[in-house]
């Protein structure tokens, strides 16, 4: 049997609001089991004057958990249908969600960007912050070479829940930080948030790392 049969993948769609449950529809359609859609905005940059301006755009974004053969078919149709290829239309990757390093310091030398037989073209930087802090992390992986950011606002369904991100208990007054960015850029942009919100200080956030078998959407 083909190992890549049964193996599963994470998938992460964001798209303008009122589109989520559209996604969906089309990920039952396709034989998928469901997913979760979170609230959140993209930040993004827009020199004025050559001073740093931020846009923001309210969306939705869906985590979907699949089998990897039908994930990829219903990611290449959605992409096709809600046309990911023009700006502000959506984007998507997916990963394998077999790498996680993730504690309240994170020491970039745990992370192994080359893990695997082909080096990733592209990686998912996880920032999760206190609640308010979210744009100015989003600012600060911007001003360190990322395109923009994705916030999420993590919230349970209850006062007492929480949300859980990758086997993660996210606390409800957390933001988390998503910025997709290549291989190349992921140091620069990690190390000038790590800088810029103090890190490294107990408490003060998480930094986790994903590469990504696959991008829809993401400009160069």
């Amino acid at each position: 049997m083909d190992p890549e049969t049964n193996k599963l993948i994470f998938i992460y769609v964001t798209v303008t609001r009122g589109t989520g449950s559209k996604i969906l529809q089309e990920a039952k359609r396709s034989g998928l089991s469901g997913g979760t859609v979170f609230m959140g905005i993209n930040i993004f940059k827009s020199p004025i004057l050559n001073v740093l301006s931020l846009n923001y755009e309210k969306n939705e974004i869906i985590f979907i958990v699949a089998e990897k053969t039908a994930g990829i078919m219903f990611l290449e149709k959605v992409s096709k249908e809600f046309k990911f290829h023009k700006k502000n239309h959506g984007t998507a990757f997916v990963t394998d969600v077999d790498f996680v390093c993730g504690s309240s310091c994170l020491s970039c030398s745990g992370f192994d960007k080359n893990k695997g037989d082909e080096r990733s073209m592209y990686q998912c930087v996880y920032i999760i912050v206190e609640r308010g802090k979210g744009e100015d992390a989003a600012s600060a992986a911007i001003e360190g070479g990322a395109k923009g950011a994705t916030i999420v606002f993590a919230r349970g369904s209850g006062i007492h829940e929480k949300s859980r991100l990758f086997n993660m208990d996210i606390e409800p007054e957390k933001e988390i930080v998503m910025v997709v960015v290549s291989s190349e850029t992921t140091e620069k942009v990690v190390s000038n948030v790590r800088s810029e919100m103090e890190i490294d200080k107990p408490g003060n956030g998480i930094i986790f790392i994903q590469n990504l078998s696959r991008v829809y959407g993401v400009p160069e």
